[in-house]
């Protein structure tokens, strides 16, 4: 081909591309990074500079060998990575692994991809800015030393297949810290007091709900309150009303759009990221990744337009955004559509909602401020101190409300707009009922993903492309945390109210610290995080790990050299691992809960194989693994007292013992040599022979007993027949049958050969 070849990191980008480029230009993919440190070694030289060694992924080989075929042939390669570092270094490698010729090789970048966007930036070309490759480098650099050093310690001093990371760690460490707090936390009682009254001569549907500005420690305190109401004349006291106005939230950063689609949509950040990769390769929105709410004066003057005719030129409001982000890249743009006339897309049910609330973010971001009146009323009793207050808010104007609000990390989405017929300082209220409700005080919240992504971003942790797969490490790769509910504990409290002149009570159950899709950390994750507190506190230090970033944005710059701020970094790093390496401290955990009813002594540990409780001394000890989300830190003997129900015969069937007892993968019915699996809903301590008969004669059905299809007796080798498909048996281990092989043709030797590989 004579003539120009682009690359870019995705298929899907490069058919975007190709639409705008035309004849004359070939667009290919790298299929994201061509070179990487090897998998399996550091991979960094630390004699020589921490020069990185790289090679080229056994997966990627293929696509190397086809885009030097293409460059080759090539006039002018032109580099269209991302416009961030790792665009950067990914164009830095293309570069080096296909020997690309300098003089005919073009770098260029661009925010958006539309067919403005693509020519200005093919006329526009620039060189590789090393600057922004080193930065790339530090941080790959820094990451695989800390990661393949820290590792090792824990799989010695703690369990195999265990991992560290300069920022895994450290959000690790949140979550952990956070669950602590909880712990330490008691709850209190006490007694919320809300009243609603009817406003003398209105309406008698006229209703007006407050709460008294006086909690109370014990209910013989609002007995007391109560029993003062009968009778009592409540006046309105005062009326405060003071003109507001709400301003919309700035357009969307690359953590913002993870928080907000984690609340409005339920998006987990690893989704939200896929879908806006999406988006931003189909040329629906502009670059995903960045930390910068500015917008273009060609974006803002488009929404201005769309705003007024389709709303009206009262709803204008031109609004530049200052990012308060730490490090943020102020020449980048926020997160937004590439037309604003497009309202809505084509495309997946995921794509479609993450462009509508881009969509409707950036068009609010341009509005009108909202206008309201704040109305504060205290209504008094002639009997008590204590004051009811309404609190109530009137939108006057609504403004960019019209289009969006802003979601919140709490629980409710109430907007506290509120309704009030006309009240005045001395107007009489008539109390319909008070009550007075048993509550509790409550731990700090735990974190959500949303809420975790807006901690890191505040204490400079990480940056945007760094979220999404911190997090999915810590809750699916490692097991450290995992996502889901807390039932919470469930208390019995007493309610009082009082209607007319009659103080009744009524018992209820108040559910305490029940919270829903938050990160829970496992017993794992929070031996990891204190064994590397006390060991290595430099680095799960918050303000160490930000101040790295700090570091690598002083590289971008080109204020710093990379290779300085790893050396800087390593030489007392490695003397702790050294040390941590020699000594022969282990991070046991042992903690004795109680005793057990029949006098044994109950000890939780964490061994080899996670935690579990050992019951009674060396000479008759039991031992029981806890259960998925049960910690050793708040373990009770009631809690541990049920672990040891299980193994349970249920009954028996033709002479064999039907035993249900709990397994790696949860509860199972164990009968004779077979094992079948429980239902998700079944409780494995009320479940009941009939049921286990049941399941037992379902599951045979449903698995037919293996069949021989070839025996080999000289060599132990059998091939059979199972439930997924013909393979070979040999020393007690199956081996997976090739694509093409006949199972009843097929040698002994051939098997040999299958078994050996």
């Amino acid at each position: 081909m004579e003539g120009n070849l682009v690359i870019v990191e995705s298929p899907a980008k490069a058919k975007t591309i190709q639409k705008f480029l035309g004849n004359g230009f070939e667009v290919k993919a790298s299929f994201g990074h061509i070179r990487d440190l090897q998998e399996k070694s550091l991979s960094v030289d630390v004699g020589h500079g921490f020069m990185p060694e790289y090679v080229i992924p056994a997966d990627k080989r293929k696509v190397v060998t086809e885009l030097g075929k293409a460059a080759a042939q090539a006039s002018t390669v032109w580099l269209a990575s991302d416009e961030d570092r790792e665009g950067e270094a990914i164009s830095w490698h293309l570069v080096s692994a296909l020997g690309l010729d300098p003089s005919k090789t073009k770098r260029i970048v661009f925010h958006e991809i539309t067919k403005d966007a693509i020519l200005h930036a093919v006329e526009n070309p620039r060189d590789i800015d090393m600057n922004l490759v080193n930065a790339q480098q530090a941080r790959r650099v820094l990451d695989r030393l800390v990661g393949f050093e820290l590792s090792p310690i824990l799989w010695r001093k703690i369990q195999p297949k265990l991992s560290a990371g300069r920022v895994q760690s450290v959000a690790l460490r949140l979550v952990v810290d956070r669950e602590k707090e909880i712990m330490a936390f008691q709850p209190k009682p006490y007694y919320r007091i809300e009243a609603t009254f009817h406003p003398a001569g209105a309406a008698a549907t006229t209703k007006i709900k407050s709460l008294l500005d006086t909690r109370f420690e014990t209910i013989d305190q609002a007995r007391a309150f109560l029993e003062d109401c009968i009778g009592a004349s409540f006046k309105v006291t005062d009326v405060e009303e003071k003109e507001g106005v709400r301003n919309p939230a700035p357009p969307f950063t690359t953590s913002t759009l993870q928080q907000e689609a984690a609340r409005k949509l339920r998006f987990p950040v690893s989704i939200t990221m896929r879908v806006a990769q999406s988006l931003y390769e189909r040329g629906l929105i502009t670059y995903m990744r960045t930390d910068s709410t500015n917008l273009s004066s060609l974006a803002i003057g488009t929404a201005k337009k769309f705003i007024a005719e389709h709303y009206g030129t009262e709803y204008n409001q031109v609004r530049n955004f200052k990012t308060k982000t730490l490090g943020a890249q102020e020449a980048h743009e926020a997160i937004r559509p590439t037309y604003m006339e497009n309202t809505s897309i084509s495309g997946t049910a995921q794509e479609q909602k993450l462009y509508e609330l881009i969509w409707k973010r950036t068009i609010a971001s341009q509005m009108a401020s909202a206008k309201v009146i704040n109305t504060d009323v205290r209504i008094a009793s002639d009997r008590r101190e204590e004051k009811f207050l309404v609190k109530a808010t009137k939108i006057v104007f609504d403004g960019f409300l019209k289009v969006y609000m802003e979601g919140t990390d709490e629980e409710s989405q109430d907007d506290g707009s509120v309704i009030l017929p006309q009240i005045n300082p001395g107007d009489i209220f008539e109390a319909k009922s008070i009550n007075a409700d048993c509550k509790f005080t409550e731990p700090p919240l735990r974190y959500s993903e949303a809420s975790l992504v807006k901690k890191l971003e505040e204490l400079g942790i990480g940056r945007p492309s760094t979220y999404a797969p911190t997090i999915s490490t810590l809750t699916s790769g490692r097991g450290y945390i995992v996502k889901g509910n807390k039932d919470g504990n469930k208390v019995e409290v007493t309610n009082l109210t009082l209607s007319g002149n009659t103080i009744s009570e009524k018992l209820k159950t108040e559910t305490v610290g029940a919270e829903k899709g938050k990160l829970l950390p496992q017993e794992i994750g929070i031996v990891v995080t204190d064994y590397l507190v006390k060991n290595f506190p430099d680095i799960l230090d918050y303000d160490f790990t930000a101040n790295v970033e700090k570091e690598f944005d002083l590289i971008a710059d080109g204020k710093r050299l990379w290779n300085d701020v790893i050396g800087e970094f390593y030489t007392p790093f490695h003397v702790k691992v050294e040390y941590a390496i020699s000594d022969h401290e282990y991070a046991h955990v042992s903690k004795e809960i109680g005793v057990a009813p029949d006098g044994d002594l109950l000890v939780a540990k964490f061994g080899k194989y996670g935690p579990y409780i050992q019951k009674g001394d060396p000479e008759k000890r039991q031992f029981a693994n806890l259960e998925k989300g049960q910690l050793i830190e708040n373990i009770t003997v009631e809690d541990a007292m049920k672990l040891f129900q299980l193994p349970r015969t249920v009954g028996q069937k033709d002479g064999t013992s039907i035993v249900v007892t709990k397994g790696r993968f949860g509860p199972y019915i164990k009968f004779g040599s077979r094992n079948v699996s429980l239902p998700k809903k079944a409780d494995p301590m009320s479940v009941t022979l009939e049921e286990c008969l049941a399941l037992i004669a379902a599951e045979g059905e449903q698995k037919p007993a293996n069949t021989v299809i070839q025996d080999f007796p000289a060599s132990g080798i059998k091939v059979l027949s199972g439930r997924y498909g013909p393979y070979i048996k040999f020393g007690g281990k199956n081996f997976k049958m090739p694509r093409g092989k006949n199972p009843a043709s097929i040698s002994e030797e051939e098997c040999k050969k299958i078994v050996n590989k």
